[in-house]
C-alpha cells in the first residue's frame, strides 16, 4: 500500500527571502517574500499571502485570547520565483561558477539569482 506522506528526497529550488509570484489558488497573481520553507512537506509561507484566522484561548504565554490572523502555508508547486532582472516569474536552472560554487540561474535571461 502507498503511504500518504511527502517525499523528502526532492531538492526544492526556492529558498527563504526569495521573491515569488503565486500562480495558483485564491491568491493567484500576488507577489511576496518567502518567510519560511518546510522542505519535508513541500510547503512554504509567503509574507501577507494565504492569510488564515486562528481562534486562540488566553494562556500563560498569551494574556488575551481572540482571533489572530497569520500566514498559512502554500504548496511549493503553486509559486514561481521572480527574477530580479526580468521582473517576472521564471523557471530556475543551475550553473557551476569558476570558483566551484553551484548557483541558481534564470532560464529566461541567464541572470544569477543567488547573491
Amino acid at each position: 500500500m502507498a503511504r500518504a506522506h511527502a517525499v523528502t528526497h526532492v531538492k526544492w529550488k526556492i529558498k527563504k527571502d526569495d521573491f515569488v509570484r503565486i500562480i495558483a489558488g485564491r491568491d493567484r497573481g500576488k507577489q511576496g517574500k518567502v518567510l519560511r520553507v518546510f522542505p519535508e512537506e513541500g510547503r512554504l509561507t509567503v509574507e501577507r499571502i494565504h492569510m488564515i484566522k486562528r481562534h486562540t484561548r488566553a494562556s500563560q504565554n498569551r494574556q488575551q485570547g481572540g482571533i489572530i490572523e497569520r500566514e498559512g502555508t502554500i504548496h511549493i508547486s503553486n509559486v514561481m520565483l521572480i527574477c530580479t532582472k526580468c521582473g517576472r516569474g521564471v523557471r530556475i536552472g543551475y550553473r557551476m561558477l569558476e570558483d566551484g560554487n553551484k548557483v541558481r540561474v534564470c532560464r529566461r535571461c541567464d541572470e544569477v539569482l543567488d547573491k
